[in-house]
């Protein structure tokens, strides 16, 4: 006999009295989940994923820590993430002129979150190597401009 003192959705006689569809799953999500694990089997697996995340975030944290303090980030060196790079500038009004600038040229998304504010870079796993590296160089050349 079937336990009867356990929730509802992890009852056999709830789907036996209800043809198996007491609950539609989420279909749509199934299926996004399904295409990204296939992208991320396709990109070699988890491991090659991290190896290429680590060196996104690594040509962005070079900048931060090779400006003399005209980056400042967030995170403590053993405490960084791999997806969200956050820093500050020297001024507010500086941040506001990176966000302009890096706009014009097609890196968006840089505004940090409204409480904290600063700017964040989110580099997540579909993230190019490429955007990154544009990034690194336009962090660069707008150190040089605005030091």
């Amino acid at each position: 006999k079937a336990k009867t003192d356990l929730p509802v959705m992890y009852r056999y006689e709830t789907f036996a009295k209800n043809n198996s569809l007491y609950n539609t799953p989420p279909t749509f999500s199934i299926y996004m989940v399904s295409l990204v694990l296939k992208w991320l089997e396709d990109q070699g697996g988890v491991e090659a994923i991290h190896k290429q995340n680590q060196a996104k975030a690594a040509l962005i944290y070079d900048e931060i820590d090779h400006s003399n303090g005209f980056y400042r980030g967030h995170a403590e060196k053993d405490s960084r993430s791999l997806m969200n790079i956050t820093f500050r500038l020297p001024s507010d009004e500086l941040e506001q002129q990176f966000v302009r600038e890096a706009t014009d040229q097609g890196l968006v998304g840089l505004k940090g979150h409204r409480s904290v504010g600063g700017l964040r870079a989110s580099i997540y796993n579909a993230m190019p190597n490429e955007g990154c590296k544009a990034l690194a160089a336009f962090m660069k050349d707008f150190m040089k401009q605005n030091r």
